[in-house]
């Protein structure tokens, strides 16, 4: 079969839309090279040229395959797998000739589709793919059936992807869930997002900037006010003068907690973030089933999270955390790098021989910090050498990690063991859903400091410069928010309603499609009355449903062969002719409508007229000799009498 331009037009704009969106993904010479390789193959249809021998096809290849091997330093792997998918997907359709080649196209077309949901499985993304696949069925029919117009093509495409949505279904309800994210390669792991094992100045700042959402949040009943909603992550012990970073903890000492009060129970929809930390409120009493909490009072899951990661959790608000000190602790809580920021050690020393309580001196250094010309912002100047020094004494301007490292350094200088604690702290309620969302730009660090009495006791220094961070939101705080994204500012009240409407959509979508996972296949299943839900029984059932809905569409579909269409004008001649057979004149199988009248009037010479009638328009309607209304024979059929 010769393949006409059109048909060579839709493979190109085919794999174009299969490729496009990996376009961020992929280096950019890849995607250059694939666009022009398209745009080659389209040049050579529309002037109807010769297609390029294999002997130039076969060097490009290979060049291709290795200067990817080059860049990616490698052959195996998910990056690598979807970039020699759309080079050579592209390179194949420069070689097409026949139908059996642009099969191999489609194949290619189809497998690449499923390569976009690697990346990202939201609901753009499942609209564009359902419109590319749409496309794909469409030049699938042009190349397997008569030329037709394209618009035609994807209205029969439109119907054939519609009888197969019951089949989709099926599958999907049925067809055993596999834990984990989508691709499973070790060496294709998530890229880390969000916060990490360190602190450093400007990197709580710069991570303010996003607006990706980090975990949404319900709550079952209580809700916390928004100043208590400090979400516990990383606990940063270690400082060599500019870095803080966690050190090792362990979960050799349980948690111990008295006092406790306030709790609240939510549930926390967490995104991938390819750590093992599960974000919770201070303090976190009851856990998730497969999580931890190790020394430092940190929630963490037994695996990564690369995957949308749903749990329920419970806090208390209100707690006394380890009032026994743990004398390794207090040593990590103490240590200080020698010879570094000697103003700073000198003040706190200051404090303490002034005061012998330590929460006097904790009072005292956030007074310091709120009467001093300390000021809130995202762009701190560049510190050096003596880092801490130079924010106490001369810049005074800084973001959250400025103050929690300089307030956990003034501590451990006065000899109160402190560390610094970073994660979260507020969100944003979605009026529409009815949940929180947590996001990057809600990054947040304070400290930890040990008092005796009262154990492991949380102050955010922040809090004494901007209140309006934790009481409000991080734009409140800043005297020039022109730095952070456009939705974190003041946007228009509408705009702010249609995100909240938006993200509402996605997170239903989360929760009920992507969130499909084996938990609440189980649920829906054993409400639906299986009462074994095995990986046996559901391909049990999935094989029955799948042949019900294939055999009724079959059956649809094949109705013609059975129902023979209702012809009125024949109905109406054959209850004419049964009636005459009863009268008995039954008409002879070679008779014609005239030919039997004829004999019928000979035995009712009376009727003669009206029969010749009733044949006439028999034969006018059935044979289109003459018009005449279908009515008007219906009701001459039923108003003969003998």
């Amino acid at each position: 079969m010769t393949l006409t331009r059109p048909t060579i037009y839709s493979l190109i704009l085919t794999l174009f839309l299969v490729s496009a969106p990996h376009a961020e993904h992929l280096p950019l010479w890849v995607s250059a090279l694939a666009a022009t390789l398209l745009l080659w193959r389209g040049y050579l249809a529309y002037r109807a040229a010769p297609l390029p021998s294999r002997w130039l096809l076969m060097p490009l290849t290979i060049a291709c395959v290795a200067a990817i091997g080059i860049n990616f330093h490698s052959l195996f792997g998910r990056e690598v797998g979807v970039t020699l998918l759309v080079l050579l997907a592209a390179l194949k359709l420069l070689e097409v000739r026949s139908a059996r080649d642009a099969m191999a196209v489609i194949y290619l077309a189809c497998f690449l589709i499923i390569t976009n949901f690697f990346y990202s499985q939201s609901i753009p993304t499942a609209a564009l793919m359902c419109g590319t696949l749409l496309v794909i069925v469409a030049t699938w029919l042009r190349i397997q059936a008569p030329p037709i117009a394209f618009q035609p093509q994807l209205r029969l495409a439109s119907v054939m992807l519609l009888q197969a949505a019951p089949l989709m279904l099926i599958a999907f309800v049925l067809f055993p869930r596999i834990q984990g994210p989508l691709w499973g390669m070790p060496q294709d792991a998530y890229s880390s997002s969000g916060l990490s094992e360190r602190m450093e100045p400007g990197s709580l700042s710069k991570l303010t900037l996003s607006e990706a959402v980090a975990f949404r949040v319900t709550y079952a009943s209580v809700v916390p006010r928004r100043e208590q909603m400090y979400w516990r992550g990383p606990v940063l012990w270690n400082f060599d003068g500019r870095v803080w970073t966690t050190g090792a903890s362990g979960f050799n000492s349980p948690a111990q907690f008295s006092d406790a009060a306030q709790p609240v129970e939510y549930s926390v929809t967490l995104e991938p973030h390819n750590k093992k930390w599960l974000y919770a409120l201070d303090m976190p009493s009851l856990l998730p089933p497969n999580a931890l909490m190790n020394d430092d009072f940190q929630v963490f899951s037994k695996d990564s999270i690369v995957a949308r990661t749903r749990y329920t959790i419970r806090s208390n608000l209100s707690y006394h955390a380890n009032l026994d000190e743990l004398q390794s602790q207090r040593q990590r809580g103490l240590q200080l790098p020698a010879q570094l920021n000697p103003r700073a050690r000198q003040l706190a020393a200051t404090w303490r021989t002034r005061n012998t309580d330590d929460a006097a001196i904790v009072t005292t250094a956030l007074r310091y910090f709120n009467q001093e010309k300390f000021s809130y912002t995202l762009e701190p100047p560049l510190l050096g050498r003596d880092g801490i020094d130079e924010f106490l004494f001369s810049t005074r301007q800084g973001f959250c990690e400025h103050y929690a490292a300089a307030f956990v350094y003034l501590m451990r200088a006065a000899n109160i063991p402190a560390r610094v604690v970073t994660g979260y702290q507020g969100g944003e309620y979605n009026t529409i859903g009815n949940y929180y969302i947590v996001r990057q730009s809600d990054a947040h660090a304070w400290a930890e400091v040990w008092l005796a009495g009262s154990g492991w006791v949380r102050v955010d220094p922040t809090a004494a410069i901007a209140p309006e961070r934790v009481q409000k939101n991080l734009s409140a705080a800043l005297l020039d928010n022109s730095a952070l994204a456009f939705m974190a500012r003041n946007p228009p009240q509408w705009l702010l309603n249609l995100r909240m409407n938006l993200d509402a959509v996605s997170n239903q979508w989360n929760q009920w499609l992507i969130g499909y996972n084996s938990e609440k296949q189980y649920a829906l299943l054993t409400r639906l009355g299986m009462t074994e839900v095995s990986w046996e029984s559901m391909a049990r059932q999935l094989m029955l449903g799948l042949s019900i809905v294939i055999a009724a569409l079959a059956l649809w579909l094949m109705r013609h062969l059975w129902v023979r269409e209702r012809d009125p004008v024949q109905a109406a001649w054959l209850k004419f002719c049964k009636r005459m057979a009863r009268a008995g004149v039954p008409r002879a199988t070679h008779e014609t409508a005239l030919d039997y009248v004829s004999r019928i009037s000979s035995h009712y010479p009376h009727q003669r007229a009206q029969l010749f009638a009733i044949a006439e328009q028999y034969n006018a309607l059935r044979y289109g000799e003459e018009h005449a209304e279908l009515r008007a024979f219906q009701h001459a059929v039923r108003t003969f009498k003998l």
